[in-house]
Order: C-alpha cells, then sequence, then structure tokens
C-alpha cells in the first residue's frame, strides 16, 4: 500500500463537513434534500469521473507529450499515454488525456494497473469537493433532477478538462517551459482546480436560478433568512477544517517531497487568520461578529491556503489567510446587496478564496522550494521576491479557470433547463420545502408543512398491501 493513501482518505470528510454547513444554513424544511444532494454530489460525481473524467484529466500523465514533468502517483504512468493537443511554435501544448476510460488498461495485479487505479483515487478525492461546492449556493430551490445531470457532467468534464490544463500535463503548466511564463501556472493543492471552479460554477448556476422565494423585498432590498442551526454550521467548519490538512499535505507526501509538515502549519495558520480577520471585520461594522460569516472566513483562509501552502513562509500564509477572510466577508454582503441569492457564501468563499490564492502564490512565493517544477530551472518566486513572470502565469491561469468554467457551466445549465423545462422547483413546493415532494422523506417530520394532496409522492399515499 502506498503510504500517502492515508492523508487523501481524510479529503473524504469534506463530503460529512459540506453537509453540515450547507444543511445548517438552510431551513429545516429543505434539510433532506441539502443532506442529499451533498452525499449524491460524491457518488454522482465519482461515477462519472472513474467513466471517463479521470481518462481526460490524467490520461497523459506517462505520455513523451508530457513535457512539463510528473510528480507523486504520476511519475511512472505507462498505461496513461495519450495526451491530446497541438504542437505551435515547436511546442506542444496538451488539452486532454484519452487513456484510462473506466480505469481499463494493462493487466489487474501488476504494478503499472496498481499505479493507475491509486491515481484515480488520489484525484476523484478532489473533484467531489469541486462537484459539492455549487450545491450550497443553490440550495433551497435547485430541482433534484437537474442537480443530478449537472454533478454528472462536472465530474465527467468541467473539472477533468481544467485539471489536465493544471495537473495533467497541459498548457496552463506548460506555460513556463514553451513561453518562459515562470514555472508555469501553479496550483499546490486546488485554489483554482477546485475552488475557483466550484465557486464559478455556482454563480453560473445562480445567476439562471435566481433567489429564492421572499429573499428580496419589492424595493429589491435583502431580507435575512436564517439558518435552522448554528451549532450544526460551527460543527461543519471545524469538520472541515481538520479534512483539510489532508486535502492540502496529501499532495506533499504523493510527491514525497518533505514538506508535509510546511503545508500543515501555513494551513492552520491561514485558517486562524481568515477566523479572526472575518470576525473583526463583521466586529467593526456590526459590532458583533456573526456566526456563520466568521466561519466563512475560516473556510476562506483555507481555500486560499491550497495554492501556496508549499512555496511560502508561515508569516505570509497568516497573511494570505486573513486577507481572504475579509475578502469573504465583505463579498459576503456585497453579492447580498447585488441580487445574487448565496446561502452559505460559496461564491466568496471559493470563489474569491480560490482566485485570492491563486494571485497569492505568484506573490509571496519565496524560492526555498520547487526547484525544476513544471521542466523549469530555478525555485518558484514571486512578485515580491524578484519573479514578476510567476505572478503572470497565476493570473493566467484564473482568468481561464473563470472562463471555462463560467461559459461550461452557464451552457451545460442552460440546456439542462431547456431539457427538463425548469431548473427550479414550482413556488408552492419552495415555500412548502424541497424535502418530501424532491425527496420523498422529511429531514425534521415536526417541522415539514403540509402540501396540497397533488404534491406528495406517490409513494407517500399508497397503502401497503396486507399480507
Amino acid at each position: 500500500m502506498h503510504i500517502w493513501i492515508v492523508p487523501c482518505f481524510l479529503i473524504l470528510l469534506m463530503q460529512a463537513g459540506f453537509a453540515l454547513f450547507e444543511t445548517g444554513l438552510g431551513r429545516a424544511k429543505n434539510a433532506a434534500h441539502t443532506m442529499s444532494m451533498t452525499l449524491l454530489a460524491y457518488a454522482l460525481g465519482v461515477t462519472a469521473f472513474w467513466a471517463c473524467g479521470y481518462a481526460l484529466m490524467c490520461g497523459g500523465a506517462g505520455s513523451r507529450h508530457h513535457a512539463v514533468g510528473s510528480w507523486g502517483p504520476f511519475s511512472d504512468m505507462p498505461l496513461l499515454s495519450t495526451l491530446f493537443g497541438a504542437r505551435v511554435g515547436g511546442h506542444w501544448w496538451g488539452l486532454a488525456g484519452a487513456k484510462g476510460f473506466f480505469l481499463t488498461g494493462g493487466i489487474p495485479g501488476t504494478a503499472d494497473h496498481d499505479m493507475l487505479i491509486t491515481g484515480f483515487l488520489f484525484m476523484m478525492l478532489y473533484m467531489s469537493v469541486a462537484a459539492t461546492i455549487p450545491t450550497g449556493t443553490m440550495v433551497e430551490r435547485w430541482r433534484f433532477k437537474s442537480f443530478c445531470i449537472f454533478t454528472l457532467l462536472v465530474g465527467a468534464v468541467i473539472f477533468p478538462l481544467y485539471g489536465c490544463w493544471m495537473w495533467g500535463g497541459g498548457w496552463l503548466a506548460a506555460m513556463g517551459k514553451n513561453a518562459g511564463i515562470g514555472h508555469g501556472a501553479l496550483d499546490y493543492a486546488g485554489s483554482s482546480v477546485v475552488h475557483l471552479l466550484g465557486g464559478t460554477l455556482a454563480l453560473a448556476g445562480v445567476l439562471q436560478l435566481g433567489p429564492r422565494v421572499g429573499k428580496y423585498d419589492e424595493d429589491g432590498n435583502p431580507r435575512p433568512i436564517f439558518g435552522h442551526n448554528v451549532p450544526m454550521v460551527l460543527l461543519g467548519t471545524l469538520l472541515l477544517a481538520f479534512a483539510w490538512f489532508g486535502f492540502n499535505t496529501s499532495h506533499s507526501f504523493a510527491a514525497a517531497d518533505g514538506r508535509a509538515g510546511v503545508v500543515a502549519v501555513n494551513t492552520a495558520l491561514a485558517s486562524v487568520a481568515g477566523a479572526l480577520a472575518a470576525a473583526l471585520f463583521m466586529g467593526m461594522i456590526y459590532g458583533k461578529p456573526d456566526p456563520s460569516v466568521m466561519c466563512n472566513g475560516m473556510l476562506a483562509g483555507l481555500v486560499a491556503s491550497c495554492a501556496a501552502c508549499a512555496y511560502v513562509e508561515p508569516w505570509a500564509a497568516f497573511l494570505i489567510g486573513a486577507i481572504a477572510g475579509i475578502l469573504a466577508a465583505f463579498c459576503v454582503l456585497f453579492l447580498e446587496r447585488r441580487g445574487i441569492d448565496d446561502p452559505v457564501g460559496a461564491i466568496s468563499v471559493h470563489g474569491i478564496g480560490g482566485l485570492w490564492g491563486m494571485i497569492a502564490l505568484g506573490l509571496f512565493a519565496n524560492g526555498t522550494f520547487g526547484h525544476g517544477t513544471h521542466a523549469v530551472d530555478g525555485p518558484v518566486r514571486g512578485l515580491f521576491y524578484g519573479d514578476a513572470r510567476q505572478l503572470l502565469a497565476q493570473i493566467i491561469a484564473a482568468a481561464v479557470c473563470i472562463a471555462w468554467a463560467f461559459g461550461a457551466g452557464s451552457l451545460v445549465f442552460l440546456l439542462i433547463g431547456v431539457w427538463l423545462g425548469s431548473n427550479r422547483v414550482p413556488i408552492e413546493v419552495e415555500i412548502a420545502g424541497l424535502d418530501i415532494p424532491e425527496m420523498g422523506a422529511p429531514g425534521y417530520p415536526e417541522f415539514t408543512t403540509p402540501l396540497a394532496p397533488e404534491q406528495v409522492p406517490l409513494s407517500q399515499t399508497m397503502t401497503p398491501r396486507r399480507r
């Protein structure tokens, strides 16, 4: 067994953390629906990633065109040997892999086949987090069928293609070797690959879905809709913070780069700085720290830490987390006042936090780590340490991520809505609660609003046959 698999297991706890966090910030009448989306985001996303997403993302990890070099579980992948792309200016620019569909290839039981499978485990857990992020933004009105189709496509195509460009030997990673732009785009643990992509998908979806019924008054001013269980939100946040140690350090264990301790410390410092900064920000504006915003500040610090956690000093990690916490708190308020109803703040936490994390690497990378990354000589340095080109590479990658996720997400969401008739539940279902109409069971029976007979699922009205 590869020892680096062990920290990967922690990542699955993030699904539990998301489930508690998102459900607690929603209302009791939608608890079963919200929890179920988090559960099936994992199940649907992994299924799609197994079928084709892994091949598209990592199918060229062992290709001769993988010019930027591989690391960790992908350092020796002869079975993943096809990277589609184009030769421009005498250099190969990878676009998508094409080996490993359904984890087929090689002889079962051989070392090559085992590496194919363990590489899938490594990447599928990151994909599941990205697929879960949009569920929080669109809770309490997202039609369950629409969610299922959307999540399948995220796991099959949307996440894998950008993932290939960054982590699978694709063109963004190759910008350093092919065009002299720093070391190419870098993202140690997923500020863009997971979080910026997921947050942008959430924005694309909610712009089409619209705000919840009753969120805005006749003049367009936002009304507060309080979550039903703040302790659940706090517990979910702490569970996410714990699981994040696996999320960030698993890359170090897989690559055997000796940075696991630094990564863990930087992750912790960024998280606490984010929580403190968000609490102080809310205290300065409203006189009291808001528990949910404080939690979002901690998560934003964690998100921002992902890209740069191996490249920066502890003081920089603390500063990165603090700035992320303030940005998240500000953006939650800003977006709400602009008509974007994001009940859990996922766009601010993952989208803005992920964007800042990518930029922060280009600013604070101190040159003590990353020598030879992406086949470029020398260590990784940011703007403040003498290399403005790395910042440029980070900005390009972030812009591509936003454009890809927003464009692909908007198109997919639009097509699903046309196919199903609507991505949103009927207004009477939204008012009553989605649990029984969409899921067939309430999360809390004592808080369930009675529905009209035509809204009750058939399974709730049938009388069991006598034996």
